[in-house]
């Protein structure tokens, strides 16, 4: 048996990047995906799996948008009769600012889509994964909640932070109900988020940019979204994972541990 075989996992932000990897491994491994992003284009990444033999589907969601988030995972409920998994991996990285220049609109922004976003998608997920008797809640953190790095993040940092403290609160709440919760931590990887950060720069900068990157990790290099999405397939798993909550898995390449 796949590790997810008969599953249903709601992957948030699943249209690129990690999260359309993680789809991709997902629906490898059998699981009924149903993948949610603001990209209409993540319809593509539909197409692709159902066409290599997968089950997935698309629909159209703002994590942010508390009506959204209800009127989709109903709908995600009717089409699968159930709800196992709920990977929070929509995110944003926001301005890149030193924190004395950030306004409380770019501010909100972050805190919208990286933690009220990922608080709705858990309050709405946790009745349908109560009434079948368990499930499991894997929440994308980062090293950026866990140490600061040189870059001006500072909302990112802050929204991070909070994740990881929800991941083990939630945890802890929801022990009782067979509900796990816990976190997986990334390390830089080379994705359309960080590419944002280089979107103004020269070749010579964006050169330097890599370089810089890739050094604050011992393993000399960042990570690519399959280290992570492994990460998560481990933790979606009852069959590999069915003793851990509350923890966080930081995949990261040394950068935590210096």
């Amino acid at each position: 048996m796949s590790k997810l075989e008969n599953k249903v996992a709601i992957v948030t932000g699943g249209g690129a990047g990690i999260g359309s990897t993680i789809c991709d491994l997902f629906a490898l491994n059998k699981a009924m995906v149903a993948i949610t992003d603001i990209n209409e284009n993540s319809k593509n990444l539909t197409d692709k799996i159902n066409n290599e033999g997968g089950n997935a589907q698309f629909w159209n969601l703002d994590v942010s948008n508390e009506n959204q988030v209800k009127e989709v995972f109903s709908s995600i409920h009717k089409q699968f009769g159930r709800i196992d998994i709920l990977v929070n991996n929509a995110g944003v990285l926001g301005v890149n600012k030193p924190t004395h220049e950030v306004t409380l609109e770019e501010w909100n922004a972050v805190m919208n889509i990286n933690v009220t976003g990922m608080f709705l998608c858990t309050k709405y997920a946790i009745p349908y994964m109560l009434s079948q008797g368990g499930g499991s809640i894997i929440n994308i953190c980062s090293t950026g909640g866990i140490v600061g790095v040189p870059l001006n993040l500072t909302p990112y940092h802050a929204s991070k932070g909070a994740v990881r403290l929800m991941t083990k609160a939630d945890a802890l709440i929801y022990a009782k109900d067979k509900i796990r919760v816990n976190a997986v931590c990334p390390g830089g990887i080379w994705t359309p988020m960080l590419k944002s950060l280089t979107k103004d720069l020269s070749s010579t900068e964006l050169d330097s940019f890599k370089k810089e990157v890739n050094n604050l990790h011992p393993l000399g290099h960042m990570g690519e979204p399959i280290d992570i999405a492994q990460g998560v397939l481990y933790l979606a798993s009852d069959e590999l994972s069915k003793f851990i909550t509350g923890t966080e898995l930081i995949i990261d390449g040394g950068l935590t541990a210096q």
